[in-house]
């Protein structure tokens, strides 16, 4: 289980890392108003993966 769990965990953070650099990248080409909703809609989803993480490691 052990293993599986550092597994999880990994994958969490690649998430979140290739979440703000695909954020980063689309901010500068999509208009102002979409490019806030995203940022706001990766921030929603980087706050729910971080609360799993924090699950796992109950």
């Amino acid at each position: 289980m052990s293993d599986d769990k550092n597994e999880i965990e990994k994958l969490i953070d690649n998430m979140i890392t290739g979440g703000d650099e695909l954020v980063a990248n689309l901010k500068t080409i999509l208009p102002e108003s979409l490019a806030e909703s995203m940022v706001l809609f990766h921030e929603s989803n980087v706050t729910n993966l971080k609360k799993i993480k924090e699950f796992l490691n109950k």
